[in-house]
């Protein structure tokens, strides 16, 4: 299985659309995108998200579903150092570094800073649960801190040890293996892939969206990996790419980012 998500484009905050550049960096994306054989699209309710998905799917003549829980995780709390009003991260290393709590993959929400708004806690279990249940469909089943996947009775156990090369004559039957595997995108936000990463790699939320830059319509690419029997841990294939919009001389926006993005 692949799961791709997609960051909306550079924002219009005040009016929850995109500015003109978002609207350009959307319909490079769209080219990128309607080249892929896509199982199903899912998308934020939000306004950003849905006009970025917007190009794609006119462009493919496809729908996506609305997912409630995939908006941004905005739930605001008072900076304990800056004392800004604002997201659940941007705080200073300084802070967020030295709380042991921020840097437990489940903890986390149990630290001061987040139980100033409860809604964390429970959007963050809800998020996980209806991710989990959204994964289900597709014949994969949370199992603690992995996966299993649903396999055909009396399937022989297997392990892969490594991926077919290119040359090797296995690599034709991974590739039909690969063109029947679901793919499916999700047009979101910043800090909404970073807590379903959290999920799913078991990583610290405030690790990921401190340590990680997502620039606007960047593609996030999770691959399911199948090795042993009918276990299955998701691997970042790539994380934030934006190579639609730098093949066509389109800059990166620094929406999100307290640094200038390398100019490459």
């Amino acid at each position: 299985m692949k799961i791709i998500f997609v960051r909306h484009g550079e924002p219009d905050y005040t009016h929850d659309t995109l500015t003109e550049k978002g609207w350009r960096e959307a319909n490079l994306l769209a080219e990128r995108i309607s080249r892929w054989k896509v199982t199903a699209f899912y998308c934020s309710p939000l306004g950003r998200a849905k006009d970025t998905a917007s190009c794609t799917l006119e462009k493919m003549n496809r729908k996506a579903t609305t997912l409630d829980w995939m908006q941004e995780f905005a739930y605001v709390i008072d900076d304990p150092a800056t004392g800004k009003h604002g997201v659940p991260w941007d705080f200073i290393p300084s802070y967020w570094t030295n709380d042991p709590l921020l840097l437990d993959p489940l903890q986390w929400v149990k630290s001061d800073v987040m139980k100033q708004n409860p809604q964390i806690a429970i959007k963050f279990s809800e998020v996980c649960n209806n991710f989990d249940h959204l994964l289900s469909s597709y014949g994969y089943i949370r199992e603690k801190k992995y996966y299993k996947v649903l396999a055909a009775e009396g399937t022989e156990k297997r392990f892969s040890k490594a991926t077919p090369l290119p040359d090797s004559p296995e690599y034709s039957k991974a590739l039909e293996k690969d063109d029947k595997e679901p793919v499916i995108v999700i047009f979101c936000h910043l800090g909404i892939t970073c807590v379903v990463l959290s999920h799913l790699l078991n990583i610290p939320f405030p690790l990921l969206v401190h340590g990680f830059f997502l620039p606007t319509t960047s593609i996030t690419i999770l691959s399911s990996e199948e090795r042993w029997d009918d276990e299955v841990y998701f691997r970042v294939q790539s994380m934030g790419d934006v190579h639609h919009l730098l093949s066509k001389g389109e800059p990166i926006s620094p929406a999100g980012s307290f640094a200038n993005p390398f100019h490459q």
